[in-house]
């Protein structure tokens, strides 16, 4: 089983200028009451000092991750990783794309993380092609299954679609869905089921970079609605994502149904956010704001649909308004888009076409 350590320090060098000055483990970040002010960062003497240069910006991100992991628990750091010991359990052929149903291991040698890996048949050891991890919805009964395109919302097939537009993809479960039976209860080592979501796709990303058919350094992540902010999150802790797509997935804690955060607190996501902040979104110590000026100078897109009934989009638009500055001090402020369809709580296929194209720029554009 597992080690919970200290913040994951060995990525932080995988990615140029993303780097930071982390507190020491079992010192506290400060608290910052402002979340929708990014311009400064609190000293050692709780002092507020101007953002004035990227160094400076970093010493703010160390706290916002540091603040992140007071609700969701530290992101786990074993001495010794369990072997992903990859297993493929059953392949089909569609054309230029093989579906492989595979299963691997996380954090626990006796289980298993059920996966749909899609394979174009162009991608070889000698011409790899970039990998995306793909993330479901909450969909308890199928899971994996909807962005595999087996069953569920015809919208929601982007692991199946990336694969046909040449991708490799990786469609695993979420723990307590489809066949991942998970007792969250019964693993105190996490403070949250949002870190245990996150570990786990650390650890996709940990098997698709060991395929010789993948690009280990062009790594993308797209989810929808739980998938959505599922791929933030372990975004936000893991740099190998270079560039992600979140659909519904987001808005500001304060724009969540007028303020109400019990939705983001059952065993499955962050339990502290009622126990311990009482669901209120001025006690809860970040928020979406910050969370999204953490991926600069990486490439992120939010599609929010302006009759998403889930996450306001008033909301959204408060976020990206707020994050650009930090892009454009990132010296990449083109790396932030965001584009609001005329939709409910959907995908729909313009929308992904933009997805789809964002991730043809970032990642297989050579020059970047």
């Amino acid at each position: 089983m597992l080690r919970i350590c200290g913040m994951m320090m060995c990525l932080w060098g995988s990615l140029p200028g993303l780097l930071a000055a982390e507190p020491k483990p079992g010192q506290d970040a400060p608290i910052y009451q402002e979340h929708l002010d990014l311009s400064y960062y609190l000293d050692q003497n709780g002092q507020k000092q101007p953002v004035k240069s990227w160094k400076d910006w970093q010493v703010r991100r160390s706290h916002i991750l540091a603040n992140m992991q007071t609700v969701m628990g530290q992101v786990p750091q074993p001495e010794n990783p369990v072997p992903l010991e990859m297993k493929v359990l059953k392949e089909v052929d569609f054309g230029p794309v093989r579906r492989l149903k595979i299963s691997y291991h996380t954090d626990d040698p006796d289980q298993r993380v059920m996966a749909y890996l899609f394979v174009p048949q162009a991608a070889t050891a000698v011409h790899p092609v970039p990998g995306i991890l793909c993330l479901h919805q909450t969909n308890s009964k199928i899971g994996k299954e909807e962005p595999a395109g087996i069953r569920g919302l015809p919208n929601l097939k982007y692991a199946l679609e990336l694969a046909q537009r040449g991708y490799v993809t990786l469609a695993p479960d979420y723990p307590s869905f489809g066949e991942y039976p998970y007792d969250f209860k019964a693993h105190p080592e996490y403070r949250s089921g949002t870190m245990k979501a996150i570990y786990d796709n650390m650890r996709s990303i940990d098997l698709l970079q060991s395929l010789d058919y993948v690009n280990g350094d062009k790594i993308g992540c797209v989810g929808h609605s739980l998938g959505g902010h599922n791929t933030m999150f372990t975004a936000a802790f893991d740099p190998r994502i270079k560039a992600l797509v979140s659909s519904c997935g987001f808005t500001r804690f304060h724009k969540y149904y007028g303020g109400k955060l019990k939705g983001w607190t059952s065993d499955r996501y962050m339990p502290l956010i009622n126990s311990q902040y009482q669901n209120d979104p001025d006690q809860v110590p970040f928020d979406f704001t910050e969370i999204v000026a953490c991926f600069a100078p990486r490439a992120f897109l939010a599609c929010a649909p302006v009759s998403d009934s889930n996450f306001e989009v008033s909301g959204v638009k408060d976020v990206i308004r707020i994050a650009n500055p930090i892009y454009r001090l990132s010296g990449h402020p083109e790396n932030l888009q965001a584009v609001y369809p005329e939709a409910q709580h959907d995908f729909p296929p313009a929308t992904r076409e933009t997805a789809y194209q964002f991730f043809d720029r970032h990642l297989k554009d050579e020059n970047r």
